[in-house]
């Protein structure tokens, strides 16, 4: 949980910025119910609490290049935390894997690559398994479509107390 304390003023803030990271402070003031210099202040409040950490573009990657996508489950040979530490910054060194999820269940990582195609995808498994990144199996799945992408966090259902309301 943050250290910041938020109230729905701050959680529109958040929401609105999710949508549209372009938008000017005054368009934002107007949509949150606040003057521009109040809304402002807050916005700056959470930017330097850490709770909004950049401003992005989306792209629409099939126009610029063809690419493909993967989904990798991988399962490392040792569980130390030295092991964990290796496979970690053998991720971080690999541009092609944008998305790196250490989970719990029956495998240690789940990891979102993106590659030219299948072969590049391949090249990039192999660069981990030969640099001894401590990996013992994983699992690839190739996304063969895209349903639902949304990077927007649902604050407002996140935020909801169990009798309906949001939590301030």
């Amino acid at each position: 949980m943050p250290d910041l304390k938020l109230d729905s003023i701050d959680l529109r803030i958040l929401s609105e910025i999710q949508r549209d990271g372009r938008i000017t402070k005054l368009a934002l003031a107007d949509r949150v119910g606040l003057s521009p210099t109040p809304c402002w202040v807050r916005l700056r409040r959470l930017e330097e609490g850490g709770i909004v950490t950049g401003y992005h573009a989306r792209l629409a990657l099939r126009q610029v290049t063809p690419f493909a996508m993967a989904l990798v489950e991988v399962t490392l040979g040792s569980h130390r935390q030295a092991d964990f530490d290796r496979f970690e910054r053998a991720v971080r060194a690999e541009p092609g894997i944008v998305s790196c999820w250490s989970v719990g269940g029956g495998v240690d990582y789940v990891l979102r690559v993106v590659a030219r195609d299948v072969d590049a995808y391949q090249r990039l498994i192999d660069r981990l398994l030969d640099g001894d990144a401590g990996i013992d199996r994983y699992f690839t799945y190739i996304v063969t479509r895209t349903v639902k992408d949304d990077a927007a966090m649902p604050l407002e259902a996140l935020m909801e107390e169990p009798g309906g309301s949001v939590a301030s």
